[in-house]
């Protein structure tokens, strides 16, 4: 069974840093895809950053040059380093993993909050 945990979440300055963590267990996980997306209140959930099994990465237009993702295959972790945050950057951010490790299916973490202050 495949499970994604998130921490790293909480209240930050404009300007300041967070770093996330997903901790992933299942079968797979280290051939799969890892990424990070976000929902904001009345929004739609969007994509933010996601990692492939062997390194490449690809990150929507809004955080590139601020954030950064990377993944511990041994430990089947993954990360988001977030800096020069924004007040348009507060979500809920959410962990997914999703490829032939899972059998092409989605799975999401609980998400946790990120909030920026201006």
């Amino acid at each position: 069974q495949v499970q994604l945990v998130e921490s790293g979440g909480g209240l930050v300055q404009a300007g300041g840093s967070l770093r996330l963590s997903c901790a992933a267990t299942g079968a797979g996980i280290s051939i799969n895809q890892l990424g990070w997306y976000r929902q904001a209140p009345g929004m739609q959930r969007e994509l933010v950053a996601t990692i492939t099994g062997t390194g490449s990465s690809n990150y929507a237009d809004s955080v590139k040059g601020r954030f950064t993702i990377s993944r511990d295959n041994a430990k089947n972790t993954v990360f988001l380093q977030m800096n020069s945050l924004k007040p348009e950057d507060t979500a809920v951010y959410y962990c997914n993993t999703w490829g032939l490790g899972t059998g092409f299916q989605h799975y999401w973490g609980q998400g946790t909050q990120v909030t920026v202050s201006s």
